[in-house]
């Protein structure tokens, strides 16, 4: 049985998601995907999906239903700041359907997020936003979040991981 969380917007609410749900959780991933135009990134499977949320529990996953029916999601982990000493939330993708925006969905779902978090004992939550995306930038900035831009981003894809773990 999935757990809801209440908002109050009516007839909105958010689950968490349950393995039936993996389709829908890929069909969300491609969606945005396509609106941040890296639809070719995606080589994940529904199994994969299935293996890493459900099986690994590498993440968590928030389905947002408005009257029933699945309009969003966000999709979470937990990380940690040795700075701190504590556990932090981060966000990965959060995403709703162009037709319900502009509703509150977004900040509900980032008020149930920040619910999450304080009940984990979180320093704080963090996420990336690609610069181009101004309405999103708003909005975050918005809710009070503060733009990171004295840091860069590296990522080693997994062809160099391959190649640095047999360097040992």
């Amino acid at each position: 049985m999935s757990k809801y969380f209440e908002t109050s917007i009516e007839g909105f609410r958010l689950r968490q998601a349950e393995e039936k749900d993996a389709a829908l959780i890929l069909d969300f991933i491609k969606k945005i995907a396509k609106y941040e135009k890296m639809e070719e990134a995606v080589v994940a499977t529904e199994q994969d999906i299935y293996d890493s949320v459900f099986v690994k529990k590498s993440c968590r996953v928030l389905i947002g239903e408005l009257d029933g029916e699945a309009v969003g999601y966000a999709l979470y982990y937990f990380s940690f700041s040795t700075f701190l000493g504590k556990t932090n939330l981060y966000v990965e993708d959060i995403f709703f359907n162009p037709e319900v925006r502009g509703r509150g969905l977004g900040s509900a779902t980032f008020a149930c997020l920040a619910e999450i978090a304080m009940e984990h004992d979180c320093g704080r939550m963090e996420w990336f936003c690609l610069n181009w995306n101004e309405p999103s930038i708003r909005f975050y900035k918005g809710m009070g979040a503060i733009p990171m831009s004295e840091w860069t981003i590296y990522r080693l894809p997994k062809s160099e991981v391959q190649k640095l773990s047999e360097k040992k």
